[in-house]
């Protein structure tokens, strides 16, 4: 069997994986311990993000021709690949607080809903709260002054009460 077919299977693993994704962070992996590996692999497999390491090559063959083609360029060193399908921000949140612990991880570039974002553009990213935080937040900011008004008029209620009582 020829080299190149055995290699077509990955490099369609790899299409397949990027075809749909919100976001793709390109991850340099050098550095780190088995154990920081395993545990940085288990955070992101419970946020629904895929995680693997493949070879600069095979990457770089499955990126041509799709919004990932930019990534080409930061294929250097040991690299592997976090995607998410569901999430934009998950995948840079995740790294990036998990680099915190383990500072030889580094994101080296990214591509969030079909945007190129470098390492100081994916850093911003890991910024940014998950999307049900922002609901969260949301909602508390909707609720708040329904919660006040109600407070006051809760407080108008109870002075009138008190007044009409003692007269």
């Amino acid at each position: 069997m020829a080299k190149v077919e055995l290699k077509k299977p990955i490099v369609e693993e790899i299409s397949a994986q990027i075809a749909d994704a919100e976001s793709i962070i390109l991850v340099n992996y050098s550095g780190l311990t088995v154990e920081q590996d395993t545990q940085l692999r288990k955070e992101l497999r419970e946020a629904g993000v895929h995680y693997k390491v493949y070879k600069n090559t095979m990457m770089n063959f499955a990126f041509q021709g799709t919004p990932c083609e930019e990534l080409c360029k930061d294929l250097e060193g040991t690299n592997a690949l976090a995607v998410s399908k569901d999430d934009a921000t998950a995948p840079a949140r995740i790294i990036a607080k998990f680099a915190k612990t383990a500072p030889k991880l580094e994101m080296v570039s990214g591509i969030v809903e079909g945007n190129y974002y470098d390492k100081n553009g994916v850093d911003a990213l890991a910024a940014i709260p998950s999307r049900e935080e922002l609901l969260g937040k949301l909602l508390g900011s909707i609720q708040s002054p329904i919660t006040n008004l109600a407070r006051v008029l809760n407080q108008i209620a109870e002075s009138k009460g008190g007044e009409a009582a003692e007269a």
